[in-house]
């Protein structure tokens, strides 16, 4: 076989959309666009201005084309992309900066669009939120759009795929994916991405295997060499041997069977084997995952992130459109509770809104953000506390606020809050008063002085994602070093048992919605260290259901207590996946 003529090459990326796939690749490389500059002479500067505003009018007009397509063929959830790129081309920053840059340079309008375009990429190209950093996609693919419109050429499409074929490509922007044929695309790889890319998404909608992050792989392969997609474990074979193959046939029947073991327990109840209940609650952005939460059968929603509802519009929010988008969430899944986390903020997220707010800083992740960004913004915080506070109305709501430091900071915020009360009761504006409160603790000094911080609020929710990240001194977004984040570290776990202890000695509930939480190997540790409850993306809860229901607490207990004894973390994790091994049987 063509196949197996050329020695076989594994290729290690980032496990994005589950399945297995073996075909022939379709290498789709995009290439740059050439953007000619030259000065606009006086006279013509108006109608300059008028081209721009056409070309932003019919590129709202390709993408609601394309939104109606995807409509059709994926579903409406997946086409809701596409409101994301409709609000760039809104953005009135954006158009704002375009026209200023012409107007004191004089330079055609396709240069000035694209520097300003190329900003704002960049800006959230260094968010370190993962699900915010695809945000630079959005604006990429609508900019190159836009782009395409003012020089008169018209963009490339993944439509004139039609063999059944694996798509390989650098990267895959929304309006590229939309063009792609469910029936002929076998799988999906790219050099960059993430798990919450564009690409991904449509490739999960499809229901086909995707791996991103490859790096180098377009310069590796040409069009018809033979590959094969593994999109559990997340890499990608060149030229799979026969018994590659084999071995790989059997992976697949064994997996399909495992995911089809896994939705199973879709719908019965999170417990364990000696009968203990846990709560499982779910991680979400926007107001339309609400049927995520209900599909997966979550408990409610254990951390609703905020910054997107501010980082997806052009200016800051008012109190009346928080509320709004708070209330639809709240009222959409009561009577289930809905933990909402006031902004987050800092100098990795810049906010669209007022870019001079936070503004550029040297160490962002040690900045001006989360809540120290509130506090120093009273008036913005407040409008956000009495939008969720008159949601609570709606459901019950519980708030937190993230990147807690210490007393002063949750005493200064608690401040904040009784005053927005306040002011709410002399307008007359209904809310519960008895709405809890909590404290991320993701700071290691929160940690530390748990024990202060508990009189002052009433429940904890561990941030594993910073937490781990400010333990170690490791920036996970640095590929060096990435390999030293380890949850299985000693110091983690025994931070996370301290933070546990500390918040039952003070009768309040200790839950986590960092990604530990989602990984259903550390399930079993969290909940054997004491953790209440666990929040992560809807789509993982069955996996998490499946091996809690396969374990059972005290045996759960008894593997915390012999983690907590090791000292090195490889035979910690050792242990960890050999008590997930035994419980969950692939085959």
């Amino acid at each position: 076989m063509e196949s197996t003529a050329k020695s076989e090459i594994t290729i290690q990326g980032i496990a994005a959309s589950r399945g297995i796939a073996y075909g022939q690749v379709f290498l789709y490389l995009q290439s740059e666009l050439e953007i000619p500059q030259y000065t606009v002479d006086s006279d013509k500067r108006v109608a300059e201005v008028a081209r721009f505003e056409q070309a932003l009018l019919v590129t709202r007009q390709q993408i609601s084309q394309i939104q109606a397509q995807v409509t059709k063929n994926l579903g409406e959830e997946e086409a809701l992309i596409f409101d994301a790129h409709q609000m760039v081309l809104e953005d009135q920053a954006l158009i704002g900066e375009t026209i200023r840059d012409f107007q004191k340079t004089g330079l055609n309008i396709e240069t000035c669009f694209n520097a300003v375009a190329q900003r704002y990429i960049q800006a959230f190209a260094e968010i370190d939120d993962e699900y915010l950093r695809e945000r630079a996609a959005d604006i990429k693919d609508v900019a190159k759009r836009v782009l395409h419109v003012l020089l008169g050429q018209s963009a490339m499409s993944l439509t004139e795929l039609v063999d059944k074929r694996i798509i390989v490509a650098q990267d895959i922007s929304p309006s590229e994916a939309a063009g792609i044929d469910r029936s002929a695309a076998l799988g999906i790889v790219t050099d960059a991405g993430s798990r919450t890319s564009h690409a991904v998404i449509v490739a999960r909608s499809m229901k086909i295997p995707a791996v991103v992050g490859t790096k180098d792989l377009t310069t590796k392969l040409k069009n018809d060499d033979w590959v094969m997609v593994d999109g559990y474990d997340g890499c990608v074979i060149i030229n799979p041997t026969e018994q590659t193959l084999f071995r790989y046939g059997k992976i697949r029947k064994a997996k399909q069977s495992f995911e089809t073991r896994l939705m199973s327990v879709n719908e019965l109840a999170a417990e364990t084997l000696d009968g203990v209940a846990v709560s499982l609650r779910a991680n979400i952005e926007k107001p339309d995952e609400v049927a995520l939460v209900q599909q997966y059968r979550a408990a409610g929603v254990g951390l609703y992130r905020t910054e997107f509802l501010f980082l997806s519009a052009p200016r800051i929010p008012t109190e009346e459109q928080q509320y709004a988008a708070y209330r639809e969430i709240v009222g959409g899944l009561a009577p289930a509770p809905v933990t909402i986390r006031t902004l987050d903020v800092g100098g990795d997220k810049p906010l669209p809104g007022d870019p001079h707010l936070i503004g550029p800083e040297a160490n962002p992740f040690l900045g001006f953000r989360a809540i120290r960004m509130c506090l120093e913004n009273p008036a913005m915080f407040k409008n956000q506390l009495r939008a969720i506070l008159r949601a609570s109305a709606h459901g019950k709501v519980e708030m937190m606020y993230p990147m807690i430091s210490g007393p002063e900071e949750l005493d200064r915020a608690n401040a904040l809050l009784a005053e927005a009360k306040a002011e709410l009761t002399e307008r007359g504006q209904a809310f519960d008063g008895q709405m809890s409160v909590g404290a991320m603790i993701e700071i290691p000094s929160a940690a530390i002085a748990g024990d202060l911080l508990a009189g002052r609020c009433d429940f904890f929710s561990i941030g594993t994602n910073d937490l781990i990240q400010y333990l170690l001194a490791i920036d996970r977004g640095n590929s060096r070093i990435a390999h030293l984040y380890d949850p299985t570290h000693p110091a983690v776990l025994r931070t996370l048992k301290q933070i546990v202890d500390t918040g039952h000695a003070h009768k309040l509930k200790v839950s986590v919605c960092g990604e530990m939480a989602g990984d259903s190997i550390y399930v079993p540790l969290l909940l054997g260290l004491g953790v209440d409850e666990l929040s992560m993306t809807p789509t993982l809860l069955p996996s998490v259901k499946f091996i809690i229901r396969a374990m059972k607490m005290s045996d759960a207990k008894a593997l915390a207590t012999e983690a907590l004894q090791q000292t090195d973390a490889r035979k910690t994790y050792a242990l960890v996946e050999a008590f997930f091994n035994e419980r969950v049987k692939a085959e």
